[in-house]
């Protein structure tokens, strides 16, 4: 059955949204281990607004660098107005499911309402951090339970592909900016973060799901390097931007007439491929992962220009 180019908005967009609900959830979770991880004595605790830079710049705030952490975490999770918050991003997911409810499971559709409905109650709550865990938690499950759902029992068609498309390219999308900000900012301070250098990749991993993983790969001492490489070269972690590029490709080939949007893919991903001597200085690193996120927004637009718009469906 053919799917309609609104449809197919309306799914990959839910897609994306949830997944940058999931991320961030993640992001914020492995922030607070890492401060609870750390010495007294280091200051990482007091740079909460550090995290706001993953999300870049943005024109309508003021500059929230030396924010605190109830202020961040609200902007970050509980802000329902602030388009990327978390409880922004699950509603946007609902809105988006609720007029397609026929093309997904019904089970999917009932784990997102479900989810909304937690996080429009509870979202303000993680600013306390006595609960905070708690709400992250359920955002972070729910949405793997989500994957789940989708798994085992949505018919492997275009709907499924679309859905795809948008969790793996707003998947990459994450993982450089976290490799662009956090990464980086370590690379390019290691003599200041050498005491507590280990934890502080170990917080890096987590926030991409990534700690064991890499552990597994590697089988030595978390070395920063390393660690950049896994995060962006891997093809096997399906996290890595290498991995996300890749399940984009099998995307398309299941979709038609997708050369616009695969010469869009396959220029991404040389242009990764073409950092890995970039990966062991800080401010290189940086550039670059800006770099790929630009190419990442043309696969975007290649793909809204092919399957989500009248003209292009």
């Amino acid at each position: 059955m053919a799917l309609l180019s609104r449809n197919a908005d309306r799914i990959y967009w839910a897609a994306r949204y949830l997944e940058r609900s999931e991320d961030l959830s993640r992001l914020v979770q492995s922030y607070g281990e890492l401060i609870d991880d750390l010495p007294s004595d280091d200051d990482t605790a007091s740079r909460w607004g550090a995290l706001l830079a993953v999300l870049g710049p943005s024109d309508d705030e003021p500059d929230m660098a030396e924010a605190g952490e109830r202020a961040v975490v609200r902007r970050l999770v509980s802000e329902t107005e602030r388009a990327g918050s978390v409880a922004f991003c699950v509603g946007a997911a609902r809105e988006n499911l609720r007029t397609t409810r026929e093309v997904l499971p019904r089970e999917a559709w009932r784990a997102v309402n479900d989810l909304s409905l937690f996080v429009r109650d509870e979202a303000v709550r993680a600013e306390d951090r006595r609960f905070r865990d708690r709400v992250l938690t359920r955002v972070i499950d729910d949405s793997r339970r989500l994957d789940g759902i989708l798994t085992s029992s949505m018919t492997r068609d275009d709907a499924w592909e679309i859905w795809r498309l948008g969790r793996y390219l707003e998947r990459a999308d994450m993982t450089t900016r976290v490799v662009g900000v956090r990464a980086a900012a370590l690379m390019a301070h290691r003599e200041a973060a050498l005491s507590y250098d280990e934890v502080h990749w170990m917080g890096v991993l987590r926030s991409l799901s990534a700690l064991q993983m890499y552990q597994r790969a590697t089988r030595g001492a978390i070395d920063a390097t390393a660690v950049v490489q896994f995060l962006l070269f891997d093809d096997l972690f399906p996290r890595s931007v290498l991995f996300c590029l890749n399940e984009i490709d099998r995307c398309l080939d299941r979709l038609t007439r997708p050369d616009s949007v695969r010469h869009d893919v396959a220029t991404a991903r040389d242009a990764l491929m073409s950092v890995m001597a970039t990966t062991t200085d800080g401010a290189d690193l940086d550039q670059a992962m800006e770099w790929v996120q630009s190419l990442l927004g043309k696969v975007n637009s290649a793909i809204s220009a092919r399957y989500l718009s009248i003209d292009g469906g």
